[in-house]
C-alpha cells in the first residue's frame, strides 16, 4: 500500500530513464563498433609481442651456429700441419702409410666433433678420409669443381656450404692447403655437419630458417623447405649453383612468399596459406640469414579473445547501467560494485608495483651482467694484445737466456783460470740480465691480471710509462720510433690504472697495424693536464675513411684484412673511457695520420674511490 500511492504521479517521469537507456544502448553499439574498426590494429600488437618473445629463441640459434664456424674455421690449416701429410701426398702409393693416415683423421674427427676429414692432392682427388670405412667413402672421389678446393689451392682459407654430393648430407666445409715449404701440395678439408641444429630447433613453435646470398633455404626444421627459394633465382646464380653443385637444381623451387613491415625489426610474412612473424640476424662470414618464423594464429586468436572480453566488459558495462537507471532500488549495488571495482584496482595496482619491482631487480641484474661481460671482453682485449707482442717478447726473453748462458761458461774458464775479477764481472752482467728479465715478466703480469670495477684518481704519466715498457718489446720489433715527453708534473685523473693501460696499449697496437706497410713507424704520444687531461696518441699512417671514423668504435667493425683482429679493441677502450666518464675521440691529422684522443675528468689525488659509470 505504501509503494502503490506515488505509481500515478511517477508516470509523467518515466520517459527519462527510458531515454537514458536508449542512450546506453547507443553508447554500447557505438562502442563495439569501434573495437570492431580498431581490430586490425590490436592483432598488430600481439603479433608484435608474439615476435618479440621468439627473439631471444632467434639470438639463441645465431650465436650457436657462428659459434661452430667458429670453432671449426681454424681447425684445416692446424690439420695441415701434419708431417704424415705431406709424406702421404709425396709417396701416395704407400699401403703402409694411407691406412695409418685414414686412421688418424676419423679419430680426429671423432675427437673434433666433426662429420668428415679428407685429404685431396693438388688435382683434387681425395687420397685419405676419415669416412674410408663407410660404404660412400670419400676416397677416390675428385672435389675439384668445389670452391673451398679451389680457395685453397690459392693458399688461403677455403669455406663452402653445400650438399655433399657423395654422402647426400648437408654441411659447412672449410679447406686449407698443405704446404711442403713454399709450395702447395695438397689440401685438406673439415665438414661440419648442420643437422644437429635441425634437431634442436623442432623443440620450438617457431620455424627457423638458414638462407644464403641466393635466397636459397638451406637449413630448416620444416624438411619440404630444404633448397626451396623466396624467389626466383637470376640464370647467373643458377649456373654458378649447378657448376659447383651447391645444391640439387630439380629442388630449387620459388615459395610463394609476400612480405610487409610489422614493425621495426618484425615482418608480416606469408609464405603459401601459412603467416608468420619474421625476423632475421645476420652472420656475415658465410653470408646467412638466420629468420625465426613465428605462427600467427596463437598471436590472432589471443587478439579476438582480447576484444571478445572488451566487447564483453562492453555490453556489461551498459546492462549495468542501464540497469541502474532503470531501477534505482539497486543504488545500494552499483555502490557495492563500484567499491568491488575499486579494491581489485588496489589489487592490481599492488600487483603491478611487485612487478615493477622485480623489474628493477632484473634490470640490475642485466646491467651487473654487462658489466661482467664488459671485464671479460677486456681480459680478452688484454691476452689478444699479449698474443701480438708474442714474438717480440719472445725475442726479449731469448736474448739474455743465450747471453746468461755464455756468461756463465766464460765465468766458470775465468774461475779455472783464477780470474776472479773476470769472473765477478761476468756474475754482475747475469744479475742485470736477470733485473731485465724480472721486469719484463712483472709489466705482463700486471697487465693481464683482472681489472677493478671501481675507479679514482691515477697519475698518468706512470699509466703510459708502464704501457710503453710492455710495448717496448713489439715497438723495437717494428721499428717503431716513439715520441713522448713525460709531463712534469704529476697530472691526476680519475679512472682505473690497469683498464686506463690497456687502453693505451691498444693506442698503441692501433698505431703500429695502421702503418704496417710503411718503412718509417713514428708514433707521437703526449700527455697534458688542466680541467680535462688527455692522452695523445698519434700515428703517420694513411689515416681514416670517412666511413671508417663514422663506425671506428663500433663492435667488430676493422680496416684489417680477414683474420687480423676482431673489430672488439677501439669498441672495449671506448667503453673503458665512458666507464670512466671521459671521451675517446678519432679524427685525421691535417699533415697526414690518425689522432686519438682520450680525455678523462680531472681528479685530486686524495678523491675517494667510486664505482665505476
Amino acid at each position: 500500500m505504501v509503494e502503490s500511492a506515488p505509481l500515478s504521479p511517477a508516470r509523467p517521469r518515466a520517459s527519462r530513464p527510458r531515454r537514458a537507456i536508449w542512450a546506453v544502448a547507443l553508447t554500447v553499439v557505438l562502442g563495439l563498433g569501434i573495437l570492431l574498426a580498431l581490430s586490425p590494429r590490436i592483432e598488430r600488437i600481439y603479433l608484435r609481442q608474439a615476435g618479440t618473445e621468439d627473439t631471444a629463441t632467434l639470438q639463441l640459434a645465431t650465436e650457436v651456429l657462428r659459434g661452430a664456424l667458429e670453432r671449426t674455421e681454424a681447425l684445416p690449416a692446424l690439420i695441415a700441419e701434419r708431417p704424415i701429410l705431406r709424406q702421404l701426398l709425396a709417396e701416395p702409393g704407400n699401403e703402409g702409410l694411407a691406412p695409418f693416415t685414414n686412421e688418424m683423421l676419423r679419430n680426429m674427427a671423432l675427437s673434433l666433433d666433426v662429420s668428415d676429414i679428407y685429404v685431396m692432392d693438388v688435382e683434387g682427388h681425395t687420397i685419405a678420409a676419415s669416412n674410408y670405412r663407410a660404404d660412400r667413402s670419400f676416397i677416390g672421389q675428385n672435389f675439384a669443381y668445389r670452391p673451398y678446393f679451389t680457395d685453397a689451392m690459392n693458399a688461403g682459407l677455403g669455406r663452402f656450404h653445400a650438399l655433399g654430393t657423395t654422402s647426400g648430407q648437408r654441411g659447412y666445409f672449410f679447406a686449407a692447403p698443405i704446404l711442403d715449404n713454399t709450395l702447395i701440395v695438397g689440401v685438406v678439408a673439415v665438414k661440419l655437419s648442420l643437422d644437429e641444429f635441425e634437431d634442436a630447433w623442432q623443440e620450438s613453435d617457431a620455424s627457423i630458417i638458414v638462407t644464403d646470398t641466393n635466397n636459397v633455404i638451406f637449413l630448416s626444421d620444416r624438411p619440404d623447405w630444404h633448397f626451396a627459394t623466396l624467389g626466383p633465382l637470376p640464370p647467373a646464380a643458377l649456373d654458378r649453383i649447378e657448376a659447383t653443385r651447391q645444391y640439387p637444381a630439380a629442388r630449387l623451387t620459388p615459395l610463394t612468399v609476400a612480405s610487409e613491415r610489422l614493425s621495426d625489426g618484425l615482418d608480416l610474412t606469408t609464405v603459401g596459406e601459412e603467416a608468420f612473424v619474421q625476423q632475421t640476424a645476420l652472420i656475415a662470414a658465410p653470408g646467412w640469414r638466420v629468420s625465426i618464423l613465428t605462427p600467427t594464429g596463437p598471436a590472432i586468436q589471443q587478439a579476438w579473445s582480447t576484444m571478445f572480453l572488451m566487447a564483453l566488459v562492453v555490453v556489461m558495462l551498459g546492462l549495468v547501467i542501464a540497469t541502474i537507471l532503470g531501477r534505482r532500488a539497486r543504488l545500494i549495488e552499483r555502490l557495492a560494485a563500484e567499491q568491488s571495482l575499486a579494491a581489485l584496482l588496489e589489487a592490481r595496482v599492488a600487483e603491478r608495483t611487485a612487478e615493477l619491482k622485480d623489474e628493477v631487480e632484473e634490470r640490475r641484474a642485466t646491467e651487473d651482467r654487462l658489466r661482467r661481460t664488459q671485464a671479460e671482453l677486456v681480459q680478452a682485449g688484454k691476452l689478444a694484445a699479449l698474443g701480438s707482442m708474442s714474438a717480440a717478447l719472445s725475442h726479449e726473453f731469448n736474448q739474455p737466456l743465450a747471453a746468461v748462458k755464455s756468461y756463465a761458461e766464460n765465468a766458470g774458464t775465468f774461475l779455472d783460470r783464477a780470474r776472479v775479477a773476470d769472473a765477478r764481472d761476468n756474475i754482475s752482467r747475469i744479475s742485470a740480465l736477470a733485473d731485465r728479465m724480472a721486469t719484463i715478466s712483472k709489466h705482463l703480469r700486471n697487465f693481464a691480471r683482472r681489472p677493478q670495477d671501481k675507479t679514482g684518481p691515477v697519475s698518468l704519466g706512470p699509466i703510459v710509462r708502464d704501457a710503453l715498457e710492455l710495448m717496448d718489446a713489439r715497438l723495437r720489433a717494428e721499428g717503431a720510433d716513439v715520441v713522448f715527453t713525460p709531463p712534469e708534473v704529476d697530472i691526476w685523473a680519475r679512472g682505473g690504472p690497469v683498464r686506463l693501460q690497456q687502453v693505451v696499449v691498444n693506442l698503441l697496437g692501433n698505431a703500429l697495424d695502421a702503418m704496417a706497410d710503411q718503412d718509417m713507424r713514428p708514433i707521437h704520444l703526449t700527455v697534458t693536464g688542466g680541467d680535462a687531461p688527455e692522452i695523445r696518441v698519434r700515428d703517420f699512417g694513411p689515416g681514416l675513411s670517412d666511413d671508417a671514423l663514422a663506425q671506428a668504435f663500433d663492435p667488430f667493425f676493422t680496416t684489417k684484412d680477414p683474420g687480423h683482429g676482431l673489430g672488439l679493441g677501439l669498441s672495449i677502450s671506448y667503453n673503458i673511457i665512458r666507464d670512466f666518464g671521459g671521451r675517446l675521440l678519432a679524427e685525421n691529422a691535417p699533415d697526414g695520420g690518425a689522432i686519438f684522443r682520450v680525455t678523462l675528468e680531472a681528479a685530486a689525488p686524495d678523491a675517494p674511490e667510486m664505482a665505476a659509470e
